[in-house]
């Protein structure tokens, strides 16, 4: 149910930026972006974990398994990115409205969105590979509903940690240099709101940007808890629920969160979902 909820809801915003006029615009150009990423990423996880409830054998193929933490890791380091991409817009259009519609072209727009899927499938092809050509031993027994980085190092007969501080490096530095982007960003963007006059006005900033704050500190606040504090302390049940939350909850929240306080989205979403025209006027 989860799964089918996360794809009519991602698939909804998609096609609501698609035919709706009205939200022809950078900002639900990357939201509707944001959701085909979401799609893929939940798609990564869970339909393997779906037949594994179904199956007795409960198997993955060696090569799936690694592709499948190949893809796993690619589009969370895409996700991340695409956020730092959307604080970003909200900062252009926020902090600098008059130069907005000159900066943010669809050209420069396009061209981030090229940027973040390339970085994401361009990062961890060497780390993975050297991760494949260690040694497993034991029961190969995967105590997670994923191929993730600990559960497979502790099939490792020869301990890595060289290749495993790299891998964790890597991890760190991707969510490092996106969150303190997207602090730095959101910093200059309240500083800016708090000189509006108008409270009206700084009303409608903060709702336009309350949304992917809320959905930045969901994906970030349990990522880095499992890729950059030590995991060792945290036990195998904890590892699995933050999992959990931000591979397959965050997707199905997001367009909740994005589409809650936003009247356009949600009248775009009425029009996909129900079958009404749209209204030019409104």
């Amino acid at each position: 149910m989860v799964y089918a909820l996360t794809l009519l809801g991602n698939g909804a915003i998609i096609c609501a930026v698609r035919w709706d006029p009205q939200l022809h615009t950078p900002m639900y150009f990357l939201l509707g972006n944001f959701a085909f990423l979401e799609i893929w990423y939940v798609s990564s996880t869970v339909p393997n974990m779906l037949a594994n409830i179904l199956s007795k054998t409960k198997a993955i193929s060696f090569s799936g398994c690694f592709l499948q933490f190949y893809f796993f890791f690619s589009l969370g380091t895409a996700e991340c990115l695409f956020l730092a991409v959307m604080a970003y817009d909200r900062y252009q259009a926020i902090c600098h409205p008059l130069h907005y519609s000159t900066i943010m072209t669809g050209k420069l727009c396009r061209m981030l969105v090229s940027l973040c899927w390339l970085i994401g499938f361009l990062g961890y092809p060497i780390p993975i590979f050297f991760i494949s050509q260690l040694p497993f031993c034991g029961p190969n027994i995967i105590d997670h509903f994923l191929c993730d980085m600990d559960p497979l190092m502790a099939l490792s007969c020869a301990p890595a940690p060289i290749t495993e501080s790299i891998f964790y490096t890597q991890s760190s530095l991707v969510l490092f240099f996106t969150i303190m982007y997207i602090l730095r960003s959101y910093t200059l963007l309240l500083r800016a709101v708090f000189q509006v006059p108008s409270a009206a006005g700084r009303r409608k900033a903060f709702s336009t940007c309350g949304s992917h704050l809320a959905v930045v500190s969901l994906f970030y606040g349990t990522v880095m808890v499992m890729y950059v504090s030590p995991t060792y302390g945290i036990s195998t049940l904890m590892q699995k629920i933050l999992t959990l939350i931000y591979s397959v909850m965050t997707p199905l929240f997001n367009p909740l969160i994005y589409s809650l306080r936003n009247k356009d989205m949600k009248l775009a979403l009425r029009n996909v979902l129900f079958g009404r025209r749209i209204s030019q006027n409104s």
